[in-house]
């Protein structure tokens, strides 16, 4: 059963022959799809000694891509410590300093 074939969607096997339908195919309306050429991403392999040229979209998408990686990546390294418990950590130390207490627990020896 072919795509065209489908009267659900409004194509009938009239479709071809008529003047609309040729206009629905010339608009990009109609279904196409480029045949497979066995080759990844439709490139061939290169001969030997051969180097493959980019596109002119590669470099800025790599420049890109990777450089707003490398920017978060040091964004998140940086980025200021906002957990309560940190900051109650920090506060705690606050006030027993100003108590005059002690904050460090003196580590004891085990006695076996």
């Amino acid at each position: 059963m072919s795509f065209n074939n489908i009267r659900g969607l409004g194509f009938s096997p009239l479709h071809r022959m008529t003047a609309r339908g040729a206009l629905l195919r010339r608009a990009g309306i109609a279904q196409e799809f480029n045949q497979p050429s066995g080759w990844l991403f439709g490139e061939k392999p290169l001969k030997p000694g051969q180097k493959r040229k980019w596109e002119s979209w590669e470099f800025p998408f790599y420049f890109l891509y990777w450089g707003g990686m490398g920017v978060f990546a040091l964004a998140y390294h940086y980025k200021p410590d906002t957990k309560i418990q940190t900051w109650a950590l920090i506060e705690a130390k606050k006030r027993l300093k100003e108590r005059g207490e002690n904050f460090d627990y003196p580590h004891t020896p085990i006695k076996w």
